[in-house]
Formats: C-alpha cells, structure tokens, sequence
C-alpha cells in the first residue's frame, strides 16, 4: 500500500478514546467543523487520540487543516474505499476505546459527553447512540438515567433491532481482536456490527442524540445506476453468507442473537431487491438463491410486527407480487 508520509501526534499515555476520521474528497470547511466537533469535547490531550485517514482524496487536505497537525495524527493512502481506510485507522490506534466518524459529520457535545461519561463510570465494552440528520444540536434522554444496560451484545440483538452504523457506538478496542472490515465491500458496517456485538459483555444503549450524518445523495450508497445496484444487492448477499457461516461456530445464545439479525437483513435484502430493480424476474432468482443457501422462506418471528407481517408476505409468490405492485405504485 503507497501511502505519504504521516503525521503523527506526540505519544503519551495511552488515550482513553481514539476517533478515527474516513476523509475522501470531504470539503474542508466540513473537515474543519468535524474536528472542531471533536476537540470541543471535555477531554485533555492525553485522553484523546484523533487520526484523520486521507484514502487518496484529489488534493490532500493538509493545508486546510494546518492548525490541527500538531493535535492529530494524519495518514494519506491511495484510494481503497472506507473499509480500508477504517482499517488502516485501527491499526494505528492507541485508545481504549475507538469512535469511527465520516469526515463531513460530526458529534454534538452534550450528547456525547453523556455517552463518554458512560465509559468513564460503567466499564462498558459498547455504549450506543442515535443519529440524526438534522444539524439540530442532538439531545440528552429525557431521563435522569437514561441509558439501557449493563447487558450482552447477544441479549442486545435478540431483544432489539440493530442499528449497524459504524459511526452509531463507542466501543472497547480491546474486545475487536483481528476483526475488521471487509475490504471492496459496501455495506460493510452490516457485517463488522452484529460480530463486534456478539463479543461485548457490557453493551449500554441510550437515546442520546449525539451523531450528526450527512446524506449525500450523490454517493455510491444512494446511487441507483444498474451496476451499482447489482453490486449493492450482491454485496448484501455475500454479508449474509459470511454472518450465516457463523451460526454454527456459537453458542446457543450468541446463535439465536446472530439468527435474527440474519433474518432481519435478509427482509432487508429482499426489499431492496423489489424497490431498487422492480424486476419480478430478478426477485425471483434472488429468492431462489437465497433458498438455495437456506436463507429463504423468512422465519414468521415476531421480532417486529412489521417483520412478521412483510415475512408472511414475501414467504409465498402471490404475495410478493402483490407487494411489488404495492411499492411500484407509491414510487410513481
């Protein structure tokens, strides 16, 4: 891997938290907000390790951040996508604790103070938060305790639908071992996410409102062109081949956690398939391979009751036509 020199932060002792920044072709005024974001935060320098990885944007950014350089530690690579660059950001990282952030958001403070209060008190391995796409200031719970844990990562997934998003939790570097993310890949949060979870002992979940996303419509997840659908939908698919080869390598707990996550992505999958094709005939083959590798007809579990009632739906081929023609109607 070619990369430029990098520029590192002095050492210390270790950090409490590493904040990992993905920056391609991120306008600089968006960058420099993203990091003010982050050094707002009630933490000293020796608790706060921030790495800015630059995956071959155009122009490097290192001009427009020159205020930072002697704060952060900067590594420029050519352009691999955000799987490698989230890589090459944990192998640098020193923190206890790790936070991925897109280099176009950024945190809100008091939100996520809360959140950091949480890893400073309760010895948690992950503690997650919502995000929203309103730059609105984000927002505390309405309770004085107003988090939802200690528990499992597995008693959270059987319990609760899983919010994938990488940038969506802090959590315990120590735990993660040799995962990482699958290189070439979108959606590659679906699969790092729910094996991250499956190894936390003490995972909080709060409504603290303390991520701020952009949507970008111009980007390849929001792209809609026929080869970047094809690979979307394939990519899903190859997620779940890797997270259904786990099931049986777990204990019954952690199995039942995983099975419904696989459930849950695979209704995923196949409504993607309907409102991003809306071809019957490549729903068709979609299901039968999915049928092939086990992954179809969907399990009638009440996770959700919107799950039951689009598993019932989709389970038989009277009912997938109907919804097809359902979803095709609200889209024109």
């Amino acid at each position: 891997m070619q990369t430029a020199p990098t520029y590192r932060q002095s050492g210390g002792d270790e950090p409490l938290i590493s904040f990992i920044i993905a920056d391609y072709n991120v306008p600089a005024e968006l960058l420099r907000e993203c990091l003010d974001s982050i050094f707002a935060l009630s933490l000293s320098d020796g608790e706060r390790e921030v790495i800015v990885v630059d995956d071959g944007s155009t122009e490097s950014p290192l001009g427009d951040i020159t205020n930072y350089l002697d704060k952060i530690t900067y590594v420029r690579q050519r352009n691999q996508g955000l799987s490698a660059a989230r890589n090459t950001g944990l192998r640098l990282a020193h923190g206890r604790f790790i936070q991925f952030v897109d280099g176009d958001d950024k945190l809100f403070r008091p939100a996520y103070e809360y959140c950091l209060d949480i890893i400073r008190f309760k010895d948690a391995d992950i503690v997650l938060f919502d995000m929203t796409t309103k730059d609105n200031g984000g927002s505390l719970p309405d309770s004085a305790d107003g988090s939802e844990g200690p528990m499992t990562g597995s008693h959270f997934m059987k319990h609760h639908n899983l919010r994938a998003a990488a940038c969506g939790y802090i959590f315990r570097s120590s735990m993660r071992g040799n995962l990482s993310f699958h290189y070439g890949i979108m959606h590659e949060d679906e699969e790092f996410t729910p094996l991250l979870f499956l190894r936390a002992e003490k995972v909080y979940a709060t409504k603290a409102i303390a991520y701020y996303y952009r949507q970008h419509h111009g980007s390849i997840t929001h792209n809609n062109d026929k080869r970047s659908t094809v690979k979307r939908l394939n990519d899903t698919f190859g997620v779940l081949l890797t997270l259904q080869a786990r099931i049986d390598t777990l204990p019954f707990n952690e199995r039942s956690a995983l099975q419904r996550r696989i459930d849950q992505l695979s209704a995923d999958y196949i409504y993607n398939v309907i409102t991003l094709t809306h071809d019957s005939r490549y729903l068709e083959r979609c299901v039968a391979r999915m049928q092939e590798h086990g992954l179809f007809p969907l399990p009638t579990t009440r996770y959700t009751r919107k799950y039951l009632y689009f598993s019932r739906m989709v389970n038989s081929k009277h009912g997938r036509k109907l919804l097809m023609a359902i979803l095709f109607a609200r889209r024109r």
